[in-house]
């Protein structure tokens, strides 16, 4: 039996729509903002359920929020997937973590790799950082899979605003100096099964991996491709990130490197623009 942390969020939806049998922790199940000493309710709580593998799919994600409530942030983000790691190391299983490019600096031009210096510009990204060296700490068998800009038929995300937004205004602004790589939820959960599978088999696999959307993209022209696809008339004026003030710094470059993880697991890049064409076609078949 798989484990998931995480239940109504994007990539944990995709999950289980891939693995129906897999067990999933919400909230409900257990709150990842209460994890006890150390962790060590949660780490008890793992051990209980005895699983064959665990992925976290649950995080802390508010971005700007988390400036003012940074250890709530920490406690999810860092915390509790540490404790994840521990019950898996003591179990002997896999365990698959996903992070983010925020760990990142986000300045330059050239795609992160994943041994690169670390130097998260916001509260978020050093939220997760924390849980990312946790995890490593423990010394079991994982993968930290860094990923970026995720989009899906569900929840709050950049499509599901665009679409929106598009179908108001005859034209929108939108910033056009930060590029990364969109990424479908449903993407991430295929290739989180696919290394839980390979882990469980090939241990040596351990490490840190990053998994995103192809082509590299601005959030301007990542804007003009939803409104192609979908057929909306919005037109899109590039702007500059210091014409949209946010509390948490964004990055600016959000490439991810992930030539390790076609190397490692045989898993490449996925194109966005044909993600983004199931995503949009998802929509439309749901009900107002």
């Amino acid at each position: 039996m798989i484990l998931v942390f995480g239940q109504t969020g994007q990539v944990a939806r995709e999950l289980a729509r891939l693995a129906p049998d897999a067990e999933f922790a919400g909230r409900d199940q257990f709150d990842l903002s209460q994890p006890g000493r150390d962790g060590a309710i949660l780490h008890d709580w793992i051990m209980a359920r005895a699983p064959n593998a665990v992925i976290n799919a649950a995080a802390y994600t508010a971005v700007d929020r988390a400036e003012e409530e940074e250890d709530l942030a920490t406690t999810v983000n860092g915390t509790a997937p540490g404790a994840m790691a521990q019950a898996c190391t003591a179990l002997g299983i896999p365990f698959v973590h996903i992070s983010t490019d925020y760990v990142f600096a986000g300045d330059g031009d050239t795609p992160w790799k994943p041994g690169d210096p670390v130097a998260p510009p916001n509260a978020y990204g050093r939220s997760k950082l924390v849980g990312e060296d946790a995890v490593r700490a423990a010394g079991g068998t994982h993968a930290i899979l860094r990923t970026s800009w995720v989009v899906s038929a569900h929840g709050k995300n950049f499509v599901k605003t665009m679409l929106r937004l598009g179908a108001e205004r005859d034209r929108l602004t939108i910033v056009a100096d930060q590029v990364g790589g969109p990424t479908a939820a449903g993407d991430i959960a295929e290739a989180c099964l696919a290394i839980v599978a390979q882990l469980a088999a090939d241990s040596s696999r351990s490490g840190t991996y990053h998994f995103s959307g192809r082509p590299d993209v601005s959030w301007a022209d990542f804007a003009r491709e939803i409104f192609q696809q979908s057929s909306l008339s919005c037109k899109v004026e590039d702007i500059p990130t210091s014409d949209f003030p946010t509390p948490a710094k964004r990055p600016a470059n959000s490439r991810l490197d992930c030539s390790a993880t076609k190397a490692t697991f045989g898993i490449a890049r996925p194109d966005w623009r044909d993600s983004l064409s199931h995503i949009l076609k998802e929509i439309e078949t749901q009900t107002p």
